[in-house]
């Protein structure tokens, strides 16, 4: 029984990492989308951060794959322009869906 306790305990302190590590990729989105309203030099910020060893090892730590797909991905959120906490609000979603019907 004690193994069984120890597993959860573990899974469940690597589940909380994963998500402290996601928490530093959405703040280090947040500040290349504030780069990018104030200097117009937001993708490169992300890119170069995503590119760099500190940015592979804390996207992958985050249980993401550091390949140029993400960084791609990271580029053209940050060009968006739109906060993580917005984007990732339910309004924001419904938002969306109520455009993809009209369109």
């Amino acid at each position: 029984m004690a193994d069984y306790d120890d597993t959860a305990f573990n899974h469940e302190q690597g589940s909380r990492a994963r998500k402290l590590f996601a928490a530093v990729v959405l703040a280090a989105l947040d500040d290349a989308i504030v780069d990018h309203r104030k200097y117009g030099n937001g993708p490169d910020v992300i890119e170069r951060w995503a590119r760099s060893r500190d940015g592979r090892e804390v996207l992958t730590c985050a249980g993401i794959d550091p390949n140029e797909r993400v960084v791609d991905g990271l580029k053209a959120f940050v060009e968006r322009g739109i906060r993580t906490s917005v984007a990732l609000s339910r309004e924001e979603s419904e938002r969306r869906t109520q455009r993809a019907r009209a369109a």
